[in-house]
């Protein structure tokens, strides 16, 4: 049994962070594990389901229901300057609900965008999960190593 801890801040839940690289395939139907790490720290309210969308950096993200409301009501409060973003982000957006083996549905248009076959990396992205081209993900971390040292250096994190 695992133990979920919840912070509160100023009356607010905050849920635990996605955190983690891992390795999963997909099989032929479009189906996806979602790790049991992941799974075992879902909210109640996030009802096993989950918005999966376009990311940035070709990558695609996935959100929890509860906290794709949230992005949602962000992306209603964008300036007009930014309807191309919010078109393409919603438009793109799917709802899938995970099945009893922890399984969600990835439609074939998002995972042929993102040129994602059948082995796909799953990194945790603290409030969403990203799924990457394994070869772009490497590219991708190895690519911006100096950028990570100095947005640490510049934040002091």
């Amino acid at each position: 049994m695992v133990s979920i801890y919840y912070l509160f801040i100023n009356g607010e839940r905050f849920m635990p962070s996605f955190k983690g690289e891992y390795e999963y395939t997909i099989d032929t139907k479009g189906r996806m594990n979602i790790p049991a790490s992941f799974r075992d720290i879902l909210p109640p309210e996030a009802k096993k389901t989950f918005v999966v969308t376009r990311g940035l950096d070709r990558c695609l993200a996935i959100y929890t229901l509860d906290i794709w409301t949230k992005f949602e009501e962000k992306l209603r409060q964008l300036p007009t300057r930014a309807r191309h973003y919010v078109r393409i982000v919603a438009s793109q957006a799917w709802e899938t609900k995970m099945d009893e083996q922890g399984r969600i549905l990835i439609p074939r248009n998002l995972l042929q965008w993102a040129e994602i076959d059948s082995k796909v990396t799953v990194a945790g992205a603290l409030d969403r999960i990203e799924l990457w081209n394994p070869e772009r993900f490497e590219q991708y971390k190895q690519q911006n190593q100096g950028a990570l040292e100095k947005i640490s250096e510049e934040f002091q994190v």
